[in-house]
């Protein structure tokens, strides 16, 4: 049966004009586009709407095109932001890592000399005897040393010479600081029991003192005193205050009998065997240090002690606030691709109001409409957010190559933005689509 014949009630009753337009309608649409779909005698499958609307995106490339361009560039924003955040956020926890996981660091305090208050560090209240009370004392610790260490200090080898850090600790001071060996060898406890004249010299020492030859076995002086470099320590880079590797670390007697000559040390570090019991050990330390150097219960500590976890956690938190805010300002784009949607969506509904009227004259229920429009704006937000996504992934791998700068591309922000752009598709798609469907077909058929 031919379409036109199909004409339902909706027109029934309304004056020989507006029956004939109906019919004229649906002829010019049987012209352009073919015999219509079955919505005619029932409900628009699923399927004849994902094709009408494919149709009409069709028909209009150019402008679906700009449509969607809000939607790729705002999707390719977000991804890269996040990956830049992701990027700063681990190398942020990796330069933390190199402070050593599950540490206590316990400083000197500040004296009170005549009424003028010393700053932290200046008071000479630690000692090595205080460092192995601790490991034999107090459960859940796995890993002391005392360190002594000195700034500055000249040394010398051959024809060439450098100013650096000296460093002097127990042999589990590789441990603690999650120091690595590159060339050579660590010292050891024979060392340590022997105050052996070794030591262990890092990057930036190596370079500067063996420009042009292996470092390990070669003689340096420091005060004087010749050392043999026993091996060299693997990269680290700046901690964002100082540089790691330049430094040379040696056994703490062999420090202390050679170099210092001092009852006091700089720091202790304790590490505990698991993070869970780190506030208990701190606790325990606090009150075994304030029972050795006689603290009255009025009187303030003259140490301190600090939790390398409580300052990861912090700048994990700080770095995580800063990865929302860059996809939070990514994010604004998204929101203008949607009202973009929704701009041209409204023009597409006023553009195709007779094609809605005969659509609604032949038997389609406002349902059909509401489906067909909000496909179309959905299929321009997932079309775009597909290509923002390779856009994104291409861009973050390039800031990587190209700029310098870590990128990580995770599959939760993959998923994240194109959840996010196919939610702005549904959501400024609906008005328009909503508008469509309410639309009175007899109204509609008669709109030039």
């Amino acid at each position: 049966m031919s379409t036109v014949e199909s004409v339902p009630q909706v027109v029934a009753g309304q004056p020989d004009g507006a029956v004939d337009e109906v019919v004229t309608g649906i002829r010019e649409w049987e012209v352009v586009l073919g015999p219509l779909p079955a919505e005619a005698t029932g409900s628009m499958a699923v399927r004849e709407s994902i094709s009408s609307a494919i149709e009409a995106l069709q028909a209009n490339k150019l402008r679906a095109f700009l449509t969607t361009l809000g939607i790729i560039i705002g999707v390719s924003a977000v991804i890269v932001m996040i990956a830049l955040g992701e990027g700063a956020r681990q190398s942020v926890q990796e330069r933390l890592a190199r402070l050593g996981t599950n540490m206590l660091v316990i400083m000197p305090g500040s004296g009170n000399i005549g009424g003028v208050r010393t700053g932290n560090g200046a008071l000479p209240s630690l000692n090595e005897s205080d460092a192995q009370a601790i490991l034999a004392q107090i459960p859940g610790v796995v890993a002391v040393s005392p360190i002594l260490n000195a700034g500055g200090t000249q040394v010398v080898a051959g024809d060439q010479n450098w100013s650096t850090q000296i460093q002097g600790g127990y042999p589990s001071i590789f441990t603690l600081q999650d120091w690595q060996i590159a060339e050579g060898q660590a010292f050891d406890e024979g060392d340590e029991s022997s105050a052996a004249l070794v030591c262990v010299i890092g990057q930036t020492v190596a370079h500067n003192l063996f420009p042009t030859t292996d470092p390990v076995g070669q003689k340096i002086l420091i005060r004087n005193v010749p050392f043999t470099v026993k091996g060299v320590l693997a990269p680290k880079g700046s901690n964002g205050f100082e540089d790691q590797d330049d430094i040379i670390l040696m056994p703490y007697e062999t420090a202390q009998i050679r170099l210092f000559h001092r009852p006091f040390v700089n720091s202790i570090y304790v590490q505990v065997a698991q993070s869970d019991q780190i506030d208990a050990v701190q606790q325990a330390i606090t009150d075994l240090l304030r029972t050795r150097h006689h603290i009255r219960p009025n009187q303030q500590d003259d140490f301190r002690v600090r939790n390398n976890n409580q300052i990861i956690d912090t700048a994990q938190q700080a770095s995580n606030t800063f990865t929302y805010l860059l996809a939070g300002v990514a994010a604004v784009s998204l929101v203008v691709g949607g009202i973009g949607i929704m701009n041209i969506m409204l023009v597409s509904v006023t553009e195709r109001t007779r094609e809605i009227g005969i659509r609604m004259a032949v038997g389609a229920r406002g349902a059909n409409i509401l489906s067909q429009f909000l496909i179309e704006a959905v299929l321009l937000s997932v079309v775009g957010g597909i290509v923002g996504i390779l856009i994104g992934i291409g861009g973050s791998v390039g800031l990587s190559r190209i700029a310098g700068w870590e990128t990580i591309v995770t599959p939760q922000a993959i998923l994240l933005s194109f959840s996010f752009a196919a939610l702005v598709g549904v959501f400024f798609g609906y008005y328009p689509a909503r508008k469509a469907a309410q639309l009175d077909p007899i109204e509609a058929l008669r709109y030039e």
